[in-house]
């Protein structure tokens, strides 16, 4: 049984204002998952394998070897500033 505590620590968690109407609601609405959970856990699943992923990982695309790194020492020398091997920019945000 989820309580009225456990959905005000719940909203408190996610930083949601409920009012006392839309807390019933929420834990009527939770108990009923819980209720589909418990529901599941009846369903016979013996003989069945575990599976760590519904598809094949690599069904969609094909296998390459990786690409070349791209040397950026040359535009870094034709930037105007440079500080700890970053381009430095003009700040436009503030704190």
């Amino acid at each position: 049984m989820i309580s009225s505590d456990d959905v005000k620590k719940m909203a408190k968690l996610a930083r949601v204002e409920l009012d006392a109407k839309e807390e019933r609601d929420l834990a009527r609405d939770l108990e009923s998952v819980v209720g589909y959970i418990d529901k599941l856990k009846e369903v016979n699943i013996s003989g069945i394998e575990d599976a760590s992923h519904v598809f094949h990982v690599n069904d969609f695309r094909e296998d390459l070897p990786p690409k070349e790194i791209f040397d950026f020492a040359p535009l870094l020398d034709l930037a105007p500033e440079k500080e700890r091997g970053f381009i430095k920019v003009k700040k436009i945000l503030d704190k």
